[in-house]
């Protein structure tokens, strides 16, 4: 006789947003700490079927460090699909034209290659500059953060 696992859902809050500069920040080591965030790894509450993680926010990418020789040496593979159409592409070209798509294909290597590992890719936000169009999220975290520490006890019970 199978038992059926416990559902620990009820222990898992809502997801976070993260925001990350990636200004000067060595590429692997950047993209591994992502990755344990989307996974929700940080979490007490972790459980590897489940998607807990939290939403990451990269700003600056086009200034993400390598080290060694990989802008010379690392590529970069695409096909299209036809005949005779792979192209390849040296790291140095792609953080000058798509410097986004170096560290979201990076994570995308470090997560499950399954459908909870893709939900995971999908809150992941990845931005060459400084700004990012998700300021309304994380000002809602901070603000809902600042009320529950602001609010004590005494605060919620009445008196009569």
């Amino acid at each position: 006789m199978q038992t059926k696992p416990k559902s620990r859902r009820t222990g898992v809050s809502e997801p976070a947003w993260v925001v990350v500069d990636a200004e000067g920040k060595t590429l692997g080591r950047l993209c591994t700490s992502i990755a344990v965030i989307l996974q929700g790894k940080h979490k007490p509450g972790y459980v590897p079927y489940m998607n807990s993680g939290d939403y990451v926010i990269v700003t600056n990418a086009e200034k993400i460090r390598v080290t060694g020789k990989k802008l010379e040496q690392k590529t970069y593979y695409r096909h299209s699909g036809y005949p005779g159409g792979l192209t390849e592409q040296k790291l140095s070209r792609v953080l000058e034209k798509t410097p986004t798509r170096v560290i979201k294909g990076a994570v995308k290597g470090m997560l499950p290659k399954n459908i909870p590992g893709r939900r995971m890719l999908s809150r992941l936000k990845v931005y060459a500059g400084e700004t990012h169009p998700h300021e309304a999220q994380v000002n809602a975290g901070l603000k809902a953060a600042a009320t529950a520490a602001a609010k004590t006890p005494e605060q919620g019970i009445e008196e009569a």
